[in-house]
């Protein structure tokens, strides 16, 4: 796979924020939640939000997005 842009690394990683910050507040939210139905929608949400986040983070170990000499 080529390298990324700059640009395309500062989207990946806003993706990635915004799918973690959206996971923390369903699951915040579902904790308040006492309709049974709404309470199994959010519990659906979070399991799609968990999906796509592991999702992006095998798109950046298989593609090597990130070099080993960048994280310290």
């Amino acid at each position: 796979m080529r390298k990324l842009s700059e640009a395309e690394l500062i989207m990946l990683t806003e993706v990635l924020k915004m799918e973690a910050e959206g996971l923390a507040t369903a699951r915040a939210t579902n904790m308040l939640i006492e309709d049974e139905d709404l309470k199994k929608s959010v519990e659906a949400g979070i399991m799609a939000a968990e999906a796509r986040i592991k999702g992006i983070q095998q798109f950046i170990n298989e593609n090597q997005v990130i070099d080993s000499g960048e994280v310290q």
